[in-house]
């Protein structure tokens, strides 16, 4: 072969071997990172402007001794606010999680508030350190009441009227 041939076949190599190092790079990133978010460029002048009403999501109101929100009383998340709607709330460390929680004791899904029938209930998600109810850690679902700490790890989470 020729030296130009086997130049040729070198920098093809080392090519094929550069690509391959940076997409494995980019799929380290998206598993650590998550995929990266798309960015919309918003024009000013497109769109109409909304009034600050318009834009506040509003609550639902319920009936008066329901509460309204779920709100972090403790952790690195105190003073945080949910408003409960018919959805779940999904607590834990994991991005898909309606409440995100950066704390070590929680798992990715550790534990779902959800209403039912009226009713506001709280479940562990098979959690490797538990959800607790006031002081007693769940084995199965249980109702909250207005007021009663729910303990994740590090966080403490309320329902508030």
């Amino acid at each position: 072969m020729s030296d130009l041939t086997l130049m040729l076949i070198k920098i093809t190599f080392l090519g094929v071997l550069w690509l391959f190092v940076i997409m494995a790079v980019g799929v380290i990133r998206t598993d650590l990172l998550g995929p990266a978010k798309k960015k919309t460029k918003r024009s000013s002048r497109s769109e109409p402007r909304r009034s600050a009403a318009s834009r506040a999501p509003r609550t639902p109101r319920g009936k008066r001794n329901e509460p309204r929100s779920l709100v972090v009383t403790k952790g690195p998340l105190t003073g945080t606010t949910l408003n409960l709607s018919s959805h779940p709330i999904v607590v834990g460390r994991a991005k898909d999680a309606t409440l995100v929680i950066n704390d070590d004791y929680a798992s990715g899904r550790h534990a779902r508030i959800f209403s039912d029938n009226g009713r506001w209930i709280v479940e562990d998600l098979g959690s490797t350190n538990g959800t607790y109810l006031g002081q007693q850690r769940l084995t199965r679902p249980q109702p909250i009441t207005v007021g009663q700490p729910i303990r994740i790890g590090k966080t403490v989470l309320e329902l508030r009227k």
